[in-house]
């Protein structure tokens, strides 16, 4: 059975899940949090249980959506326990525009030469097919940050007033929670804005950390099935009410170097990733940038990806937040 899940606030300020049917959006008892972790600890499937949640209430989506009710499609009630993370390089079309980002090299005398881009690629070209019980090569990877770096779709996505770019990176996601006894179990995949700044990273490919350490967005929804081998999507850039850079993506394993299974290994095979009650958010990496064309993206302009598995796509304007004043006090 697959189906979509989005989450919003319904008409008595709490968060509930919803099941999208179209139009309409069939509207659950509870939260996809909740309902995913029902299901996580009694070991079965969420489609098994979602019957036993779902309401009488149907709400048309676009309405849901012009009215900011929709939230991120799942979330955790104490925001520090949702990790997000990511990797890199996973993609086959990716390591050109890292490549460029992080070389220092200025003329071609020297070919054999390969930048730490390069090699990190090829290490997953040649290994990063493996699986839990026979992991291959560890891909890069990043800390993000936690659930408070969420903001939600068809919001503004907001940077520091000190980042250097706004860059969007339209990419897919998986969803995963820990039950209470410890045990991985997958949500589901959804579509993301993982949303770094290239300037900074390009400065220096050790201020990659730094450079992460940006809000992010994703959904509207959850897909809840297997991730097709193959998903196609497009990266729309808006200002000023006119489309003004515009690429298609491609992405699932068959254009992948590393597969999802070897992702999943190298983020969990850490301990302090299986704390009983976390939600990760894990991004799969990106396979198109706009900062890889010239294109620098301004407070005011939107963001828009869909993609084939989503009926509605991830839209998000784009904002600057004044940090408030650093104070240390001395105790």
């Amino acid at each position: 059975m697959s189906f979509n899940l989005v989450q919003l606030n319904n008409k008595s300020g709490f968060i509930v899940g919803a099941i999208v049917r179209g139009e309409s959006l069939d509207l659950l008892d509870v939260s996809v949090y909740e309902l995913a972790l029902e299901a996580a600890n009694n070991n079965v499937s969420i489609a098994s249980i979602i019957e036993s949640h779902k309401t009488q209430e149907v709400i048309n989506y676009d309405d849901a959506i012009n009215s900011g009710n929709i939230i991120a499609p799942i979330s955790h009630p104490e925001s520090h326990k949702q990790i997000l993370s990511g990797t890199g390089l996973t993609h086959l079309g990716s390591a050109a525009p890292r490549s460029k980002m992080h070389s220092t090299v200025e003329s071609n005398s020297v070919k054999d030469q390969l930048t730490d881009t390069e090699r990190m690629f090829q290490l997953g070209v040649e290994g990063g097919k493996g699986s839990l019980s026979d992991p291959g090569v560890a891909p890069e990877w990043f800390y993000k940050g936690t659930g408070e770096s969420v903001n939600n779709p068809f919001s503004t996505i907001t940077m520091p007033d000190f980042s250097l770019d706004a860059g969007e990176e339209a990419e897919l996601a998986g969803i995963y929670i820990i039950n209470d006894s410890g045990k991985i179990f997958r949500v589901g995949y959804t579509l993301a804005n993982e949303f770094s700044d290239h300037v900074t990273e390009k400065q220096n490919y050790l201020y990659l950390a730094h450079s992460k350490l940006r809000n992010c967005s994703f959904g509207p929804e959850i897909l809840i099935d297997d991730l097709p081998t193959e998903v196609t999507g497009t990266v729309t850039l808006k200002r000023d009410g006119e489309n003004y850079w515009q690429r298609d993506f491609l992405s699932g394993e068959k254009h992948m170097c590393h597969s999802i299974a070897n992702l999943e290994y190298h983020h969990f095979k850490y301990d302090q990733f299986r704390v009983p009650g976390q939600l990760h958010i894990h991004f799969f990496g990106a396979a198109v940038l706009s900062f890889s064309d010239g294109v620098k993206i301004q407070e005011g302009d939107e963001i828009t990806i869909q993609c084939d598995f989503m009926t509605r796509p991830l839209k998000n304007g784009v904002g600057i937040l004044k940090q408030s004043e650093l104070n240390i006090t001395k105790l």
